[in-house]
C-alpha cells in the first residue's frame, strides 16, 4: 500500500480493487483517510474542500483527495485534526477517529453520484459504516441507501476496537439493535458490530473462516461467528505479481526467475552486504519479517535461536514492536555479530524486497495468521516457507514431499520451539542438496498465488451480496 501501512490489510487494501477491475465489470473504489504517514506526491487532486459530515449533533467540513497510484480511484478523506498523526493507530480516540471516517466516507459516496451496489469494508475501523448503513435501511429510512449491501471483512479478530459505550450516543449510535450490536461484556466493540450488522462476512483463508469459529482462536465472539457461519466465507489473499516479481523488481540487486536462478545468488550477495555479514554464499540465510509480538512466534524464535546458530546459518530479521524481542534481537546480534543481522522499525519497501530476494528460508511460526503474505513473496522470490500450519499459512504451503518431489516449504503443527527446530532443521538437509533445493524453490514459485483468481472470488461474492 503506497498511502500507509501497518500489516498485511496495507497490502490488500491495494492490491484488491485494482485486480477486481482487471478481472471483471467492477467498478471498484478504494477509500482510506489522509494520514500523516501519506506521501503527498502521490495525491493527483483536491477533489473538494467542502464535504459536509453531520458530526456529533452539528457539522464538520472536510476535505478529499483523489489519487490513482494504486490502479484504481482512491479517495482520501482529509481531516487533520484526527488523521495528521505520527502514526495510523494507538491513541485513546480511536473509536471516534474512524467513526468519523466512515460517516464522512459515506457522505463522499452519496456526493459523488450513484449509490454503490456493495460497500465492502475491513476489520473494526470500518464496523461503524456496517452499523451506519444498517441503521440508515431500517429505521433511518435513508432511500439512498435503500439498495446497497454490505460486506464485512475480518482480518485479525484479534484487534476488536473496544472503547467505551457511554460514547455510543455521541458517535450517533443511541438505542435500539445497532446499538446493542455494539455491546460486548461491559465495552463497546466496532468488529462486533460489524459481525452482528454486515449482509455477509469474508475472512482471509478457509483455514481461519474455521479456527474463528472455535473457542482457542475465537477471541470471545467465536459463537457470533458460529450463529452466523452461513453468511461467513473464506477467500485467501493474493499476491500483486506487478509489485513482487524477481523478473521486474527494481528495489533487488538482480533479476531471476523459476528458469534462471543466477540472480538470486546475487541479490544473496548483496542482501549480506546491507546487514554487514561475511559474503560466505554457501551458508543459508534464515530471515524473517514481522511485528515483534507472540502472535508472530517470536517466542518460540527466542527458544531455538542458539540452536539455529550453531547449524552455520546466517539470520537476518526485520521488524518492530515488543521491547523484550527487540532487546532479545539486539543481544542476538552482540553475540553473534558475524551471523546476524536485524533493522529494527519499518525500512520501507525497498528492504522488506531485498530481504525476500537474498534470502534462502523464511521464517513465519505464528501462533495465529489469518492469512499472512511473506510467505507467498517467500515462494515467488524463491525463499523457502518454515511455517506454522495454521490460517492461511496451512493454505498456502504445501510440505515437501520428497519422494514425489512435491511441495513448495515445510509445515509443522503443534506451537512449540521443538517442532519449529525440526522444521528447520529439514530445511536446512534439503538445502544442503542442491538438486532438491532448487526443486522446492520451483515449485514455490511457479505457484498462482495471484490476486486475479482471489479477485474472481470476490465478485462472486459481491454478486451474492448484492442479491441478498
Amino acid at each position: 500500500m503506497p498511502f500507509a501501512k501497518t500489516g498485511g490489510l496495507g497490502d490488500v487494501a491495494s492490491a484488491l480493487p485494482k485486480a477486481l477491475r482487471a478481472v471483471g465489470d467492477v467498478d471498484a473504489s478504494l477509500v482510506l483517510p489522509l494520514y500523516e504517514q501519506t506521501d503527498r506526491g502521490l495525491l493527483r487532486e483536491r477533489l473538494f474542500d467542502d464535504l459536509a459530515v453531520e458530526w456529533m449533533g452539528g457539522t464538520r467540513r472536510a476535505a478529499v483527495w483523489y489519487s490513482e497510484a494504486i490502479g484504481a480511484p482512491t479517495f482520501l478523506i482529509d481531516a487533520p485534526e484526527y488523521f495528521a498523526r505520527p502514526s495510523v493507530y494507538g491513541f485513546r480516540d480511536d473509536h471516534e477517529r474512524f467513526a468519523f471516517f466512515c460517516r464522512a466516507a459515506l457522505a463522499l459516496l452519496r456526493r459523488l453520484g450513484a449509490p454503490p451496489d456493495v460497500v465492502h469494508g475491513n476489520d473494526w475501523p470500518s464496523g461503524f459504516a456496517m452499523a451506519e448503513l444498517k441503521a440508515r435501511r431500517g429505521g433511518g429510512g435513508d432511500a439512498y441507501y435503500a439498495r446497497t449491501r454490505t460486506l464485512f471483512s475480518i482480518h485479525n479478530l484479534a484487534y476488536q476496537g473496544a472503547f467505551d459505550p457511554g460514547s455510543l450516543a455521541a458517535l450517533g449510535f443511541a438505542y435500539g439493535e445497532v446499538h446493542d450490536a455494539f455491546l460486548a461484556e461491559g465495552a463497546a466493540s466496532a468488529l462486533k458490530a460489524g459481525l452482528m450488522l454486515a449482509d455477509m462476512l469474508s475472512t482471509v483463508s478457509r483455514r481461519y473462516a474455521y479456527e474463528i469459529q472455535t473457542r482457542e482462536q475465537g477471541y470471545g465472539l467465536d459463537w457470533l461467528l458460529r450463529m452466523r457461519r452461513d453468511r461467513l466465507v473464506g477467500i485467501t489473499n493474493g499476491v500483486d505479481y506487478d509489485v513482487w516479481n524477481p523478473a521486474t523488481d527494481p528495489h533487488i540487486a538482480a533479476h531471476f526467475t523459476a528458469e534462471d536462478l543466477a540472480g538470486k545468488l546475487e541479490c544473496k550477495r548483496d542482501l549480506l552486504r546491507r546487514f554487514s555479514l561475511p559474503e560466505d554464499l554457501e551458508r543459508p540465510v534464515i530471515a524473517i519479517i514481522s511485528r515483534l509480538v507472540a502472535q508472530k512466534g517470536y517466542d518460540l524464535i527466542q527458544q531455538v535461536a542458539g540452536r539455529v546458530l550453531e547449524t552455520g546459518a546466517f539470520f537476518v530479521a526485520l521488524g518492530a514492536g515488543a521491547q523484550q524481542y527487540e532487546d532479545f534481537l539486539q543481544a542476538l546480534r552482540d553475540h553473534a555479530p558475524h551471523r546476524v543481522g536485524i533493522y529494527k522499525g519499518y525500512a520501507g519497501e525497498a528492504l522488506a524486497h531485498q530481504i525476500e530476494a537474498g534470502a534462502d528460508i523464511f521464517l513465519m511460526p505464528s501462533l495465529y495468521e489469518p492469512c499472512g503474505l511473506n510467505q507467498m513473496y517467500s515462494m515467488r522470490y524463491g525463499t523457502v516457507p518454515v511455517v506454522r500450519a495454521t490460517g492461511g499459512l496451512d493454505d498456502t504451503v504445501e510440505n515437501f514431499d520428497r519422494a514425489r518431489g512435491t511441495g513448495n516449504g515445510f509445515k509443522f503443527q503443534a506451537y512449540s520451539a521443538d517442532a519449529l527446530l525440526g522444521s528447520i532443521y529439514e530445511a536446512l538437509y534439503c538445502y544442503a542438496e542442491p538438486e532438491i533445493w532448487r526443486r522446492i524453490q520451483v515449485n514455490g514459485m511457479r505457484a498462482d498465488n495471484s490476486w486475479q483468481a482471489a479477485a474472481r472470488k470476490y465478485v462472486e461474492l459481491y454478486q451474492l451480496v448484492a442479491r441478498t
